[in-house]
């Protein structure tokens, strides 16, 4: 064979190599990034777990926010929680700490005139506003998610006339946390995220929110397929006598979702200290250098949540142990309690979202041991007045009735264009009550140390008024008591979801985190 020929067979059987050894590069580049980004450590404030506090009765309250419809559908709705989130705020004389996700007047498919319809971002607004013109020394620091901004594309006027009114404005640097979407979140941020395409501009994208927004550019969109978020709905402040008080729930103060079905605690006194540090942690992380100093730290009355004392107060009613639970610590101290229910305990949880598989699972395994598990759902099917598709509680409905033989038990409640945006978990027998409630959904995202979500853990004797409260808001949504016609809650059967091909979609979108809930 000539040389030439010879030379000519050789390059053209190198060039597929090189071609072959490039792409498994890139490829190994992209896994390796991936796996790092879910893993890596996470920043100051996250994953935190306090010990138990004591908690005297009177400085612990449980807030129920209510929508329903009566019989001639017309809405009837009870709104409380964010009347005392504007109490803590006009109450504050050093300083306020505030961490809401979603803080911005849009209305989605809301009407301007329906009774449904509450200001909450321009009463909260506001109301920061008077009380820093009223008390100029009052330090406040609101942290957000740059979703109200979404993600650069629409600068928000609340955030900028809290910044204008001196209000320390933060948003979360959501980089620093795990990625949930690694196989989506890699790619970004080796092909799009570091070059940064300008999120303003024209675009031809539509809005997450609601129809109303402008279309988003394609800079917008990247970054919010990363499905990250700050999901933690908290206030913090003095109580003017050098002590805290702080209101930690599901409710956000948006427009929107001002309608939504919604709990929370009001609880006072130095267990909100970790809850506090982990808040300045997350401020810091995202490029906050101002100075709120925490009050001294008192001694606990237990080293950790698992830990259980005794005392007469307690036994009494009189007291509760209170305890703070952030991201993956919420999930940990959930299995654990649920792991070790025994027949004749019952878990009782309304919640917006279920989809993850070790809660499931344990679940499942609590009811084979005859422990009472009911569920209060979100249909799944309501988001800001537009359908949705069910996803995932239909078919996680459905999966653990089915699997449990129909020991498990499951009620859904009736939106009608709002949301049961409740997260609350209540796990109890004849003797006391353990409950978890806050802003985290039982999702991989929430729980699984990708979002920032805050939870109070509580414990309280089986006959204290707020054991008594809780269960008695659980039990009248269960069994529809209620006046005027009024139906909370409908049989599992309206909207069960067998179909097993949205089983899989469910399942595979929590699996690989490709997906917002």
């Amino acid at each position: 064979m000539p040389f030439s020929s010879r030379m000519s067979t050789a390059h053209s059987t190198r060039r597929p190599r090189i071609r072959r050894a490039i792409f498994l590069g890139i490829v190994g580049i992209w896994l390796a990034t991936a796996c790092w980004e879910a893993n890596k450590p996470l920043p100051p404030g996250v994953h935190t777990t306090s010990a138990w506090h004591s908690v005297a009765a009177k400085d612990l309250s449980f807030i129920a926010d209510i929508t329903s419809a009566d019989a001639y559908g017309r809405a009837v709705s009870s709104q409380a929680i964010f009347d005392e989130v504007l109490k803590v705020v006009r109450s504050a004389h050093e300083f306020l700490v505030l961490d809401y996700y979603m803080f911005n007047s849009r209305r989605g498919e809301l009407d301007a005139t329906s009774a449904l319809l509450r200001p909450l971002s321009a009463e909260l607004r506001d109301a920061l506003i008077e009380r820093r013109r009223a008390l100029p020394g009052l330090k406040v620091l609101f942290i957000t998610d740059p979703v109200n901004e979404l993600y650069g594309a629409a600068p928000s006027a609340d955030l900028r006339l809290l910044r204008a009114a001196g209000v320390d404005v933060v948003t979360t640097d959501l980089d620093r946390l795990r990625d949930s979407n690694p196989l989506y979140s890699s790619a970004w941020r080796l092909a799009i995220g570091w070059w940064s395409p300008n999120p303003r501009g024209e675009g031809w994208l539509p809005s997450p929110l609601d129809d109303t927004t402008d279309p988003l550019t394609l800079g917008a969109w990247a970054q919010l397929a990363n499905f990250k978020a700050n999901q933690r709905k908290v206030v913090i402040g003095d109580d003017g006598r050098g002590g805290l008080v702080g209101i930690v729930g599901s409710a956000n103060p948006h427009d929107a979702g001002g309608a939504d079905s919604n709990v929370a605690a009001r609880v006072t006194g130095p267990v909100l200290g970790p809850l506090l540090e982990s808040e300045l942690a997350v401020a810091r992380f995202s490029g906050w250098q101002g100075g709120i100093e925490p009050p001294p730290k008192p001694a606990p009355v237990a080293q950790s949540l698992s830990e259980a004392n005794t005392d007469d107060d307690f036994a009494a009613g009189k007291s509760a142990r209170v305890g703070v639970l952030t991201e993956g610590a919420i999930h940990e101290a959930l299995l654990e309690r649920v792991n070790t229910a025994v027949k004749g305990e019952s878990v009782d949880i309304a919640m917006f979202y279920v989809a993850d598989r070790g809660i499931v699972e344990s679940l499942l395994a609590a009811s084979r041991r005859g422990v009472s598990v009911r569920l209060i759902l979100d249909p799944n099917k309501d988001a800001f007045g537009r359908a949705t598709s069910g996803l995932p509680n239909q078919p996680a409905a459905s999966e653990l009735v089915s699997e449990s033989k129909g020991a498990i038990h499951v009620r859904w409640y009736r939106t009608h264009g709002e949301r049961f945006h409740t997260k609350l978990v209540m796990i109890y027998g004849p003797e006391r009550l353990w409950l978890t409630l806050g802003s985290a959904n039982l999702t991989r995202r929430s729980v699984g140390d990708y979002n920032l979500e805050a939870n109070l853990a509580i414990e309280v004797a089986r006959a204290a008024p707020l054991a008594l409260q809780t269960l008695e808001y659980f039990e009248t949504l269960w069994s529809n008591r209620a006046s005027l016609g009024i139906e909370y809650t409908a049989d599992f059967a309206a909207y069960a979801d067998p179909a097993q091909s949205h089983y899989w979609l469910y399942r595979f979108m929590e699996g690989t985190g490709m997906s917002d809930f």
